[in-house]
């Protein structure tokens, strides 16, 4: 890849990535451990990752299982995930904290469905913002004779298929996620 391209190709990944991690967090009626990953625990006053204070399983389909290193915690992470937008309810038994996803409402996956559009939807202006950025420097580039009249024409080309493919990209994860969430 050309390296003027490199820093625009990189930002588009970038947007990719962080769309498949906020895809990550919206739950589809299974239980996935990453729905975690953004909580916060009070660990000695210091808010760390649940992930690096306790065990996080998945027993059953609709079951996670947070097994804390110390049974103090407990209140703790209780409480980070009632705070949190989850939505679920911990029960623990003194040693051990299950979360048990109920199945979700038919009127449910379809809210969901919105999100992950307008989430992909919001991902696919970041990646023609990148491609605006990529072309006027391109343009400023040319203006300053930096670049050919050719060599401009050619990025500007390639800037495209990069665009169509990171858009390609993100309508085939939309797609995924939605069956994944539409299947009950």
């Amino acid at each position: 890849m050309d390296a003027k391209l490199e820093q625009y190709s990189s930002k588009m990944v970038k947007t990719v990535e962080t769309l498949k991690e906020e895809y990550a967090t919206i739950r589809a009626g299974r239980a996935n451990p990453h729905l975690l990953d953004k909580l916060r625990v009070d660990y000695y006053g210091q808010p760390s990752p649940l992930q690096s204070v306790a065990n996080v399983s998945v027993p059953e389909a609709r079951v996670i299982q947070i097994q804390p290193w110390e049974s103090k915690l407990i209140k703790e992470i209780e409480k980070a995930i009632l705070t949190s937008d989850l939505g679920l309810t911990p029960s623990n038994d003194g040693k051990v904290i299950r979360l048990v996803f109920p199945e979700l409402t038919e009127e449910r996956r379809k809210e969901l469905v919105k999100d992950v559009k307008k989430r992909a939807e919001n991902a696919k202006v970041a990646i023609r913002n990148i491609r605006r950025d990529a072309n006027e420097h391109f343009k400023k580039q040319n203006k300053a004779n930096e670049i050919s009249e050719d060599e401009f024409k050619g990025l500007e080309d390639d800037v495209q298929k990069l665009t169509d493919r990171y858009i390609a990209e993100i309508d085939r994860i939309m797609e995924d996620k939605s069956k994944e969430i539409l299947t009950v």
